[in-house]
């Protein structure tokens, strides 16, 4: 009988893809989405929730069509080919993922300064934040399964005391705070869309385990939704217990940590204490599950051509890409101001989804996904994207030169590295595919030979 030995099965793959976005996004974007939302703010996370679903339909049948460890930079290349094109918004794909950790690990150094302490202090919240890093670079390094397993326990660990929380602090509410009377203006929840769909944007991590995943075809779209929709609901319920306990005012004061100030009402200092320790549990799981998918991504880019062979070269059971990562992750986080570099990432983060979905139109007829929800997806983002920079120009006046330069510095190093490496982009599923039909031939060859021999 066949055993499969595969590391991800469908509750593998949604518990790692719900440690990846509820991290940053509810201890740290609520409070940011709020202070332009107000407590409307509970629509915004529909509405990223909903345009996070579109773009997880369209990125399930890519990968159920292209199963690569590589994710988003393996469906840049089918779609677009081989070239400077397709290479270059891969390299912008992994520094803005980089940039998307970094934050999750400077939220980390913060909860963790807060609590040992009891000060916000730069010189300890980048120590917890290096440390962290460290830490999970040594689990990844352990190789997929324990990725998997250890995986599975943390989400459990931190989404039992987020669900306790809200459930007891539902009956602190305050029904004058979730007034209409005192809703912002209908616009600024729209304006706040594109920070809630970043709360989402670590779905994509369960792409990455399309190889390390049992029957991708059934479970990939599957593990999508689950995830996506489950965190959609809790990202709605954990608004309402905010923004029922607190006044607008001091969420905006404590937005860093707003959802430990929340518990305040309802627990006193000890509730605040426990969910400092959610949060530290919750971005410590988002750091686990998003090196696990830039580790299968650098190594992607390796083998493809795109990135310099350290990223590929084998250290234990992962690949010394993820030593690389963690390097230039600690740069960021030491040297860096990543809120406004953030804002940045996530536009950009944003550019490159709508551009994977535009290029799966050009695929329409291999994945056969529907045109009408790739369209939709397309459309949805869009509008976030624009919003998102009418937005952030008010406070980044520049921000429209900053993301052209960092398409700009994506190009020149894509072209750099070309020109030093001399190799080209080649599909992973599609030498995949010419491996395992090479594998047949082999293995009929030497049977033939067998019954040659035999005779």
């Amino acid at each position: 009988m066949h055993t499969s030995n595969k590391a991800f099965g469908l509750w593998s793959a949604v518990f790692l893809g719900i440690g990846s976005m509820v991290g940053a996004g509810i201890f740290v974007l609520l409070g940011e989405a709020g202070a332009i939302a107000g407590n409307l703010v509970w629509i915004s996370f529909i509405f990223g929730g909903i345009i996070a679903l579109l773009s997880g339909y369209s990125l399930a049948e890519l990968a159920t069509a292209y199963p690569s460890r590589g994710g988003i930079v393996e469906y840049l290349v089918q779609c677009y080919g081989e070239g400077v094109f397709s290479g270059s918004l891969s390299v912008l794909f992994y520094l803005s993922a980089m940039v998307a950790i970094a934050m999750v690990a400077k939220t980390f150094g913060t909860y963790a300064a807060m609590m040992s302490v009891g000060v916000n202090s730069p010189v300890w919240a980048n120590s917890f934040a290096v440390g962290v890093l460290l830490l999970f670079m040594l689990i990844n390094l352990a190789g997929s399964s324990l990725i998997a397993k250890s995986e599975n326990v943390i989400v459990i660990i931190k989404l039992s005391i987020i669900i306790l929380f809200t459930v007891v602090v539902f009956f602190y509410i305050d029904p004058t705070l979730l007034s209409l009377k005192d809703a912002p203006p209908v616009m600024n929840v729209f304006s706040s869309v594109a920070l809630t769909f970043f709360a989402f944007e670590g779905f994509r991590v369960i792409t990455n385990t399309a190889e390390d995943m049992d029957n991708p075809g059934k479970t990939m779209l599957k593990a999508m939704v689950i995830a996506i929709s489950f965190v959609m609901v809790l990202y709605v319920a954990v608004t309402f217990a905010v923004f029922g306990n607190l006044p607008l005012s001091e969420i905006i004061k404590a937005q860093d940590y707003a959802l430990a100030e929340a518990a305040k009402p309802a627990f006193g200092h000890l509730g605040f204490t426990i969910m400092a320790i959610a949060a530290l549990i919750s971005t410590a799981s988002s750091i686990n599950a998003n090196l696990y998918a830039v580790t299968n991504v650098t190594y992607q880019m390796a083998k493809n051509g795109e990135l310099p062979k350290v990223y590929q070269r084998n250290v234990w059971h992962s690949s010394k890409g993820l030593v690389v990562s963690t390097v230039i992750l600690i740069a960021f986080v030491l040297f860096f101001d990543l809120t406004e570099i953030a804002a940045i990432g996530s536009i950009s983060i944003l550019f490159i989804h709508a551009l994977v979905h535009i290029g799966h139109l050009l695929k329409i007829e291999q994945t056969k996904a529907s045109k009408f929800l790739i369209i939709l997806a397309i459309v949805t983002i869009a509008v976030a994207i624009v919003l998102a920079l009418n937005y952030t120009s008010k406070h980044i006046p520049n921000v429209g030169y900053f993301i052209a330069g960092g398409f700009i510095l994506a190009f020149v190093i894509e072209i750099g590295l070309r020109l030093l490496t001399k190799r080209v982009v080649t599909p992973q599923s599609e030498k995949g595919f010419v491996e395992k039909i090479e594998d047949k031939i082999e293995d009929k060859i030497k049977e033939l030979l067998g019954e040659e021999n035999g005779k």
